[in-house]
């Protein structure tokens, strides 16, 4: 790009650019790992230090809001597995509201706890509620289908999946068959070809 004195200009990155960026800085790792389904990696997404992070909440809630108000699946709530897609779904939970469209959010335990109300969901749903699961990272998934099921259980209509990193072969098979479109904010893919080592 050339500006108009005729000097090379570089152009701003976006909001996903820059999420991209501090994923491939803070979270992408080579080595050798074991993964949650038992395979072996030579390398390993730890996303939970991007969005962690002051910086990761302010770009994973722009750029997550920004899938779902395009994407036309209209949740009402967003979340997923505890801890993984939690601090995902209130990121861009608080980006809703800024933008005049909230959307809530909600935690999936890996099973009910054992004292208090023994929830498995919180955070308020109903049978209204349209509920978008969120994945920090998806390999298998498996661990969403469980999240999926229990979703389900609890009375309230799936709309979709939303990763922020999509490493699997055929997750969007696989979510397919259950109804559910997946979308994917990153493919592994495309955070490889920039960070080899």
């Amino acid at each position: 790009m050339r500006s108009s004195e005729g000097q090379d200009t570089v152009p701003a990155m976006t909001h996903r650019d820059q999420l991209k960026h501090l994923l491939l800085e803070r979270s992408v790792r080579f080595g050798n790992f074991t993964l949650s389904s038992g395979a072996n990696s030579t390398y390993y997404i730890d996303a939970r230090r991007t969005t962690m992070s002051a910086e990761g909440q302010m770009l994973v809630g722009r750029v997550g809001y920004e899938m779902v108000r395009k994407s036309g699946l209209e949740p009402t709530h967003l979340g997923g597995l505890t801890m993984g897609a939690d601090p995902i779904s209130y990121a861009i939970a608080h980006r809703s509201h800024l933008e005049g469209h909230p959307l809530d959010g909600f935690s999936v335990r890996k099973e009910a706890k054992h004292h208090g109300t023994g929830n498995r969901i919180e955070g308020g749903l109903d049978p209204s509620s349209r509920c978008l699961v969120i994945e920090d990272t998806l390999t298998t998934g498996k661990s969403t289908l469980s999240a999926v099921e229990a979703l389900r259980e609890h009375g309230v209509t799936m709309v979709g999946v939303l990763a922020l990193v999509d490493r699997s072969d055929n997750a969007e098979d696989l979510f397919r068959e259950v109804g559910l479109p997946l979308l994917s904010i990153f493919s592994v893919q495309e955070l490889l070809k920039e960070n080899q080592p």
